[in-house]
């Protein structure tokens, strides 16, 4: 995704939920990039991916968090 400053600054909510979707998005100034917000891959990484399929709506959670037999 790309926009400009001062339209990331108007719809800042929008943005930061698409970077919690696992999207970049690049911010340019006068046309030119300036800065690209991405989202930090620490921790979990499946549990991350886990959650942006949820909130896609491409995966439902699970009735019953048991674990899984070895």
């Amino acid at each position: 995704m790309q926009i400009g400053l001062r339209e990331a600054n108007q719809q800042f909510s929008r943005l930061i939920k698409a970077v919690r979707d696992g999207r970049e998005v690049l911010l340019t100034d006068r046309g030119r990039l300036l800065a690209v917000v991405k989202p930090v891959h620490g921790g979990n990484e499946t549990e991350a991916t886990i959650q942006r399929l949820e909130r896609a709506g491409l995966l439902r959670p699970a009735e019953k968090r048991n674990r899984l037999p070895a």
